[in-house]
C-alpha cells in the first residue's frame, strides 16, 4: 500500500500493487473503493500477468476527503491518476475504469493520451453525467446522504433496486463520508463531459463494454465506438449499471483478449 499526492492542491490518494508484468489501473466508480476489485476477482485474476495498481478516488476509501465541491473538479481527478502512475513509477499503463473511473479515463485519454497503453471503459460515459446520477442510484440521493448518511443511502438504493446490494459494494459504501460523497455528486454534475468532436482524435485502442439493460450507458458507449478511431464495443448481454462488473469472468475474458490483441 502506498500514497501519492496531487501536485496541484496536495490531496492524499491511496493505492495499493500487486503482480508483475505491464502495468494496469484499475478506477473503481462512485461510492465505491479499490476493495471492489479484489473482492470481485479481478485483482486476482490479473495479478498473474500484469501489475496491478489499484487505488481510491479522492473522497473514497482511504483517501483524502475534501469536502467542498470545486475540490473533485475533473482536473483534479485526472491529476491524481497521474500521480498515482508517477508513484508506481509507471510512464504509460493500462486502464481499466467503471463508471466514474471510465468518465475519468475518457478525460485522461483526451488530455494525456501518451500515458495510456490501452483503454477499457465499463459502464463509462464520455458525456456529461447531469441528470443521470438519480438514474444509477435513486431519486434524492443527496437528500439521503444529508439526513441519513451512507446507511440511509445504502438503504434507500437498496429497496430502488428491489434486492440487496452485493457485500463488497455495501462495504465499500458505508465506509464513505457523506459529506464528501455529496460534493463529489454536485461537482459531476457540473462536468461538461468530452465533445464528440474531440472523441474522433483519440486513437489509443479502446474497449466499451455496457449492459444491455444499462441504455444510457449502452447507449454513450456504442456512440464512442463510432466515433474513436481504435474502438470496439461489446454489449453485456442481461448486465444493468450496477451489475457491469457482476460476473468477473466474461468481462476479464474480454479484456484480457482485447489487450493482448493490441500487442499483435
Amino acid at each position: 500500500m502506498g500514497d501519492a499526492f496531487n501536485a496541484v492542491d496536495g490531496v492524499r490518494i491511496s493505492f495499493q500493487e500487486s503482480g508483475a508484468g505491464p502495468t494496469i489501473v484499475l478506477v473503481h466508480g462512485s461510492g465505491l473503493s479499490r476493495a471492489i476489485w479484489r473482492g470481485l476477482g479481478y485483482t486476482t485474476a490479473l495479478q498473474q500477468r500484469f501489475h496491478v495498481v489499484t487505488l481510491d478516488l479522492r473522497g473514497h476509501g482511504r483517501s483524502d476527503k475534501p469536502q467542498h465541491e470545486n475540490d473533485y473538479s475533473m482536473d483534479l481527478l485526472v491529476g491524481d491518476i497521474l500521480a498515482v502512475l508517477d508513484a508506481v513509477g509507471a510512464q504509460a499503463a493500462h486502464y481499466l475504469g467503471y463508471s466514474a473511473g471510465a468518465r475519468i479515463g475518457f478525460s485522461l485519454l483526451a488530455s494525456n493520451p501518451g500515458r495510456v497503453m490501452t483503454f477499457t471503459s465499463a459502464g463509462g460515459t464520455f458525456r456529461s453525467p447531469a441528470g443521470q446520477i438519480e438514474s444509477i442510484f435513486f431519486p434524492g440521493y443527496d437528500q439521503a446522504l444529508d439526513r441519513g448518511g451512507m446507511p440511509e443511502f445504502l438503504r434507500q438504493w437498496s429497496s430502488a433496486t428491489g434486492r440487496e446490494i452485493d457485500p463488497q459494494t455495501s462495504a465499500a459504501l458505508l465506509a464513505n463520508n457523506p459529506a464528501a460523497l455529496r460534493a463529489y455528486f454536485r461537482r459531476s454534475e457540473d462536468e461538461p463531459g468530452i465533445p464528440e468532436a474531440d472523441l474522433r482524435k483519440l486513437a489509443t485502442p479502446t474497449l466499451l463494454l455496457a449492459g444491455t439493460e444499462d441504455p444510457l450507458r449502452h447507449e454513450d458507449s456504442e456512440q464512442a465506438a463510432r466515433l474513436m478511431p481504435e474502438a470496439q464495443f461489446h454489449a453485456l448481454p442481461g448486465r444493468n449499471h450496477g451489475q457491469t462488473l457482476i460476473p468477473a469472468g466474461p468481462v476479464l475474458n474480454m479484456v484480457t483478449s482485447f489487450i493482448a490483441s493490441t500487442r499483435q
